[in-house]
């Protein structure tokens, strides 16, 4: 039996009770099931009714969360970046004082994410399908990929790199590249050369 068809009303109020395994607050729960959720469908492709139900709530409980499901979509893109943004903090802890170590290592860990992350980037993703509507995303998913661009240009020049922008401007194209490959022809495509098209880039610019 599903999550959704388990799920049980309450008798005293609008709220969906579940069982002991999904003791999650609704507002978590219902981040969490939206995000899979437009992962899976696109944004445009599901409704609040949907997710509530999905999120084993109600709408009303969906609105009392978020005005409005903008606002939602903003909250699971911020989650996303947030998650993103963790690489940093990863980096600098395997590798204290030690900037080209850092930048070969974000060059495994984001192969690795390219390898968990089937769906492509949420936030590229939702930049694409939410283009020229004027979302109140837009501004967030700008501002984040623009800080990772930053942060990494500030990598690449505290490792020495020549031409530190550039480089960072090469590995920032071979990463959304490689995500739009992998989604367009699979695991197997070009994709499959990121690392190793990445680490010839930093090579060139040592």
């Amino acid at each position: 039996m599903s999550r959704t068809t388990s799920a049980k009303k309450s008798e005293t109020s609008n709220e969906i009770s579940a069982g002991p395994e999904d003791r999650i607050p609704p507002r978590e729960r219902i981040v969490s099931t939206a995000s899979e959720l437009f992962r899976e469908r696109g944004i445009r492709g599901i409704g609040v009714d949907a997710i509530a139900d999905a999120a084993l709530t109600n709408k009303m409980t969906l609105y009392r969360h978020f005005g409005s499901k903008d606002e939602l979509v903003c909250e699971t893109l911020r989650r996303a970046s947030e998650k993103a943004g963790a690489i940093w903090r990863d980096l600098e802890a395997a590798y204290p004082g030690n900037p080209r170590a850092q930048l070969y290592a974000w060059v495994e860990m984001r192969a690795q994410c390219l390898n968990g992350e089937p769906a492509g980037c949420d936030l590229a993703n939702a930049a694409i399908e939410l283009k020229g509507e004027g979302h109140p995303a837009h501004e967030m998913i700008e501002r984040h990929k623009a800080e990772q661009r930053d942060r990494l240009a500030a990598l690449c020049s505290a490792a020495g790199a020549r031409e530190a922008e550039l480089l960072a401007d090469t590995l920032t194209l071979l990463l959304e590249g490689a995500r739009v490959s992998r989604q367009a022809m699979g695991a197997a495509s070009c994709c499959g050369h990121f690392a190793k098209a990445c680490n010839a880039a930093i090579a060139s610019f040592a």
